[in-house]
Parts: structure tokens; C-alpha cells; sequence
């Protein structure tokens, strides 16, 4: 193995893009005008579109951006527990959409302030997603998570590899294709990894091989019988056992530290991940990634709602946020700043999107790349308590087997006892 990195995870990080406002939630001024803070995490990509709402309203709006979406999960689960402490609008990932409806009367039904009109506006089942049983209006759509591969070019010519994003694409069109490649740069003089970690491929493998994964649709925990999760297990085993990673925790600091030094060449990338990647990589990597497509049958990974809690002050300013930052309008804003790929069709259809490319992706068409296709793309169901389930197996479970703290019989016990455990 090469470029091996381990180390602890990273620690949520708390950002703000404006002046801190208040200490939680909204506020009102002295003057009595209105203040909001919308919770992310990640890259949403909505400093301009932000300024461009206050710009109109006259509303002040402070971005709180959580580091990742681990972090900001359990952030938002305290905070609904605690009735306090939440900003006026919120981000709501797809892995813990299923959980968050659980407590819906802590949200606004976004078709009493009119967001109801904007059906058009969402892919149909990006639409259906963000409502309840009931047919409470709880979150409005922001992008979804088409997927491709994001490559070092370098690395890749270092090692004697095409660095061609067409060839490559035709070279691993299946997942034991991509094996062969990982095998032929692990062969190589390159002092770095082919791939980050399993966790990663594991999650985006499991989105392509059907419709439900840790979770049939009664919400009844089904990991020793999904045929999603073996596939997933059995390709991250060969990645392992063909020593194929840098044996990194995904999300952690060494992980931010691998990509910013070049430790591996190679990773999963959904249209969220590129804004990930160059914020990471910094400048000084600029011109070096490159984007193919993924192995398999495309997929949907990720994707967030933005919901409006009751615990906001201005529930009426806030849905008119929520509704800017959803429409057309905001979602090519989103995608421009950070190629999130776009929820709304007519975006998606949008000569802004199809003919985008990423000058920091040397220049790849990636409107060509994930939005071909998008409006076919459809949701995996995830079931309750999808997120910790995913976070004790594809995360924890199946890297203390990649970093040789357990053989796979062990690895997967782990796996199915933390499972069942969350799942109780």
C-alpha cells in the first residue's frame, strides 16, 4: 500500500459567511428587521445567491455551514430533541429525510406560505420526497447526486495510465474493470494510493444495485439479504485484498490532508463531491483532477431538502428564503458556484448546466457528465436509521477490516451486530 493515512476524524467546523447574528435561531434588530440563519454543511454553493436575497429583501441572512453532513446530522437531531437552538432554515440530507419526518409538527408545512405552486419546478419524485404521509409540505428540494469519477490526471500519467476521461470511461465500464486499472497503478512506481478509502465506493455501489439497501420498505432491517450491500461488500473486498487504498476515514482530517497532498489518485464523485474536492485540494491543485464516468449503471447519490422549522420566529421570511434559494433561478446559481446538480428540470434542461464544464476539473464537461441522464435518475429508499446503520458498516465495520484490524468474518460480524443494534 502506498500513501497510507490514518488518524482521527475531522472536527465539525462551524463557518459563517456573514456576521454571527445571534447565538441560535433568527433574530429581530434593534430596529426591528428581520434577521435569518439557514444551517448547511458541506458546499451549497449560496454565498452570491445569499447576498443576491438580501439585496432584494432587505433581510439579513447568516450561513452557518456545519463540516460535513455527519456533523451537521447530529447536530440537527439534538437540536429537534431539544426544541432550540435551530437556525430558520434548514438543510436535511436524503440519508436522514425518513428520520426528520418522524418529528414533522417541529416543521412548517411549506404550502401554507405558498411553496405548494412549485411543484413544476422538482423532479416528480424529488417533489413527493420532501412531503409526509399527510401531505405536509416539509421540504423543498435543493440538488440530487448523479454520479462520475474523480481522477488525478497526473498521478494517472505518472503511472503510465491513459489520462484520457473518455478512454478511461470506456476502460472501467464495469466495477471489476476499475479493479483491473486499480491493479495496474498499485503495480507502478507512483508513491500514492489508487483509491481513498472503501467507504465511499461502498456507498456509491450500493446505490446502483437496486432499490433498497440496509432497509426493505417496510423498514424492517434486511443487511444479510441485501443484494446491494453484498455487491458492495464483495467489490470493497477486492479493492482491500488487492491493497488498492489508502486505508483513509472518509470525512476525517488525514482524508482533507491526503487530497491537499496528492496521497491518492482516485475517488467516487457525485456532483456535490467537486465542490467538495477543490475547496480540500486548494488552488495549487487546480488543473489536476480530471472527471470520467462511473463504473456500473450511473446512480443517485445524495441530495438534500431545506426545511423551515417551528422554532423560527419569521416563518414567513424564511419560507420565502427556502423558495428562493429551490427555484430555477437558485438552483443554477448553486450549481454555477458549486456544481450541485440541480433538483429542477428545467434547470437541468438549461443550456447553463448541459454546457458547463470546470475549468479546476481541467476543463471537463461536466454538464455532459451528470446531467445527461439526471432526469431518469431515481431515489433508493433508505429506510429509518439509515444513516448511523450506513456509518457502523460501510464506514466503521468494513474499514477496521481495510485498515487490518479484523478479517472479513469479523468485519462483517461487526457490521450485522451494530446494525441490529441501531435497528432495534
Amino acid at each position: 500500500m502506498k500513501g497510507r493515512a490514518r488518524g482521527a476524524r475531522g472536527v465539525a467546523a462551524v463557518v459563517s459567511s456573514g456576521a454571527l447574528l445571534v447565538a441560535s435561531g433568527c433574530g429581530t434588530t434593534d430596529d426591528g428587521e428581520v434577521e435569518l440563519v439557514i444551517e448547511t454543511f458541506g458546499t451549497f454553493g449560496y454565498e452570491e445567491l445569499l447576498k443576491e436575497f438580501e439585496e432584494d429583501t432587505g433581510i439579513a441572512v447568516e450561513e452557518r455551514v456545519y463540516g460535513e453532513v455527519e456533523d451537521w446530522n447530529d447536530q440537527l437531531t439534538q437540536n429537534l430533541a431539544a426544541d432550540d437552538g435551530l437556525g430558520d432554515v434548514v438543510a436535511i440530507e436524503e440519508g436522514i429525510l425518513l428520520d426528520v419526518m418522524q418529528t414533522s409538527d417541529s416543521f412548517h408545512d411549506l404550502n401554507e406560505y405558498g411553496a405548494g405552486d412549485m411543484e413544476d419546478s422538482f423532479l416528480d419524485w424529488k417533489w413527493e420526497m420532501g412531503h409526509t404521509p399527510d401531505g405536509k409540505l416539509l421540504g423543498l428540494g435543493t440538488d440530487i447526486g448523479g454520479m462520475g469519477i474523480c481522477y488525478r490526471a497526473d498521478l494517472y500519467e505518472e503511472a503510465g495510465l491513459s489520462t484520457d476521461r473518455e478512454e478511461l470511461s470506456s476502460q472501467w465500464e464495469t466495477w471489476d474493470d476499475f479493479i483491473e486499472v486499480g491493479k495496474e497503478f498499485e503495480e507502478s512506481d507512483v508513491d500514492a494510493s489508487f483509491a481513498d478509502t472503501t467507504s465511499e465506493f461502498s456507498n456509491a455501489i450500493m446505490r446502483q444495485s437496486g432499490d433498497v439497501m440496509f432497509f426493505n420498505k417496510d423498514d424492517e432491517l434486511i443487511i444479510e439479504e441485501s443484494e446491494a450491500v453484498e455487491r458492495a461488500w464483495d467489490i470493497s473486498g477486492q479493492m482491500i485484498e488487492n491493497d488498492l487504498t489508502a486505508e483513509l476515514e472518509m470525512w476525517s482530517d488525514d482524508w482533507t490532508a491526503a487530497i491537499q497532498e496528492g496521497a491518492f489518485a482516485t475517488m467516487p464523485c457525485p456532483a456535490w463531491m467537486l465542490g467538495q474536492i477543490e475547496e480540500n485540494a486548494g488552488e495549487d491543485n487546480a488543473g489536476k483532477w480530471d472527471v470520467a464516468e462511473v463504473p456500473g449503471n450511473g446512480g443517485n447519490w445524495g441530495g438534500s431538502w431545506l426545511g423551515v422549522p417551528t422554532q423560527t420566529e419569521h416563518p414567513e421570511e424564511a419560507a420565502q428564503l427556502a423558495q428562493f434559494l429551490t427555484s430555477p433561478e437558485g438552483h443554477q446559481g448553486a450549481w454555477e458556484a458549486r456544481n450541485n446538480l440541480p433538483s429542477s428540470p428545467e434547470t437541468l434542461e438549461s443550456d447553463a448546466v448541459q454546457n458547463h464544464t470546470n475549468e479546476y476539473f481541467s476543463d471537463a464537461p461536466v454538464g455532459e457528465i451528470y446531467a445527461e441522464g439526471a432526469l431518469e435518475l431515481e431515489p433508493v429508499y433508505f429506510g429509518l436509521n439509515h444513516f448511523p446503520v450506513q456509518q457502523a458498516t460501510n464506514a466503521e465495520a468494513l474499514l477496521s477490516w481495510e485498515q487490518g484490524n479484523a478479517d472479513r468474518d469479523e468485519a462483517w460480524a461487526q457490521a450485522v451486530e451494530e446494525a441490529e443494534r441501531i435497528a432495534e
